[in-house]
């Protein structure tokens, strides 16, 4: 009978008592097939109850997609349409401001928007839309744009990452997405986002963002023609930031949805993660990112009964109740338009956790 072997025993024993893991000893957890993955579960959960305590958290808010318009063609995206496609959208300044006014009246604490990189945006676009928002919402936390969008503002107005961000900031922007990330590294990158910023970049703005007082949160997308090795690369840049700046709030899992992207129909990537690559990504999340204290299921990744799945795997966080999604919908995800905050707590209850409502640096409510 195949069991559990000693060396990867000794290793989580090891993280557990205080071991920081190689990216090397990554690459071995996020390889496992057999029972070990319970194993390296149960270790990530001890890991979590021990940072974070049994409070299973989430906060209110809602996403605004202002446009799917977008000069990119990235091959996991099935959102981003070209300009004359038939089923674009653009919602201007009285569009966006309603629709912050709906989120008023949700009583939501962020707004959270992402979009396509219009060709006409400029870092006046995008400071203008935090604007609006600020002025219909005072009092809500802007979560917005990423590293991306901060380096195409800046190309378009011809001004450096670093004045954009401080144009976001004062605009009134609260953290930043720490999306746009995918896996970082090049050779990866070249075959999933040719036209998106490289590592160095990515890492850069972050790094400017968390100077500035601008907090993030941390992504990985996984599941489509990248290896356990460049996951385990992944992780560790994010460490190696998160050792230096202290200014990733949380770190996100985001499972590969692949139904309707080019990647995927071009045969370029594989049909997704597996249940068993999900949990371990979680997982050894956990174990591997010592400095980092919340890890977010992401239930519009990975669907209700796996995100509960990821509470036992090291996830302490289950994100947002969103009320608008389009990104992952249009790529072939379902059921991703609300997570009611009742549901949520039947999810915590079964594990024996409590819900409670947090901010988005996860101060808690109530």
């Amino acid at each position: 009978m195949k069991c559990m072997t000693p060396p990867l025993r000794e290793m989580l024993d090891d993280v557990l008592a205080g071991h920081r893991l190689t990216e090397e000893e990554a690459v071995r957890l996020l390889s496992t097939r057999d029972r070990g993955v319970l194993a390296i579960a149960a270790a990530a959960d001890e890991l979590r109850e021990r940072k974070v305590g049994n409070v299973v958290t989430y906060v209110r808010n809602q996403n605004i997609n202002v446009t799917n318009i977008c000069v990119n063609a990235c091959g996991f995206c099935g959102f981003s349409r070209k300009p004359g496609d038939a089923d674009t959208f653009f919602y201007g300044e009285a569009a966006v401001r309603e629709k912050a006014r709906a989120a008023r009246e949700r009583n939501v604490t962020e707004i959270c928007t992402v979009s396509g990189l219009h060709p006409e945006f400029d870092a006046q676009s995008y400071a203008d839309i935090y604007s609006w928002i600020r002025d219909e919402v005072p009092g809500v936390h802007i979560h917005a744009s990423n590293p991306m969008e901060v380096a195409y503002a800046a190309q378009k107005s011809g001004i450096s990452t670093r004045e954009v961000l401080e144009m976001m900031r004062d605009a009134g922007l609260g953290t930043l997405c720490g999306t746009a990330a995918e896996i970082l590294v090049d050779d990866v990158r070249r075959v999933i986002c040719p036209d998106k910023v490289d590592t160095a970049t990515w890492v850069r703005i972050i790094k400017e963002a968390h100077g500035l007082g601008i907090r993030s949160t941390a992504t990985i997308m996984y599941g489509h023609c990248e290896s356990e090795a460049d996951r385990a690369r992944h992780l560790s840049v994010l460490r190696e930031i998160q050792d230096e700046t202290r200014g990733f709030t949380e770190f996100v899992p985001l499972s590969f949805i692949h139904p309707n992207t080019p990647l995927y129909r071009a045969g370029l990537a594989r049909a997704g993660a597996t249940g068993r690559e999900d949990l371990l990504m979680f997982a050894v999340s956990r174990l591997f990112l010592d400095n980092f204290d919340h890890i977010q299921a992401s239930w519009v990744k990975v669907g209700t009964k796996m995100a509960g799945m990821a509470l036992l795997s090291g996830a302490n966080d289950l994100g947002g109740t969103l009320f608008e999604e389009s990104i992952s919908r249009e790529a072939g995800a379902r059921d991703t338009e609300y997570l009611d905050p009742a549901e949520m707590r039947r999810m915590a209850g079964d594990l024996g956790r409590v819900l409670r409502q947090r901010m988005t640096t996860y101060a808690l409510l109530g």
